[in-house]
């Protein structure tokens, strides 16, 4: 049973609803398995739960 674990910032529920039916697709087409056998976890992160370059990402200016 293929565990799919997905870090990334917050996103919209109909977002990770379209991602986790295609990364199932996906598992499903390669590995030959039944859609009920694919997990897929979301980990989402603001800007205090991560840095990069030494600075919080609570803490960037945005681009």
């Amino acid at each position: 049973m293929p565990i799919v674990t997905i870090q990334q910032f917050p996103r919209d529920l109909a977002q990770k609803r379209e991602l986790a039916r295609r990364v199932t697709e996906a598992f499903v087409e390669v590995y030959d398995l039944k859609p009920e056998s694919v997990q897929v976890f979301f980990n989402e992160i603001d800007g205090e739960g991560w840095a990069k370059g030494g600075v919080m990402g609570c803490d960037r200016s945005p681009t």
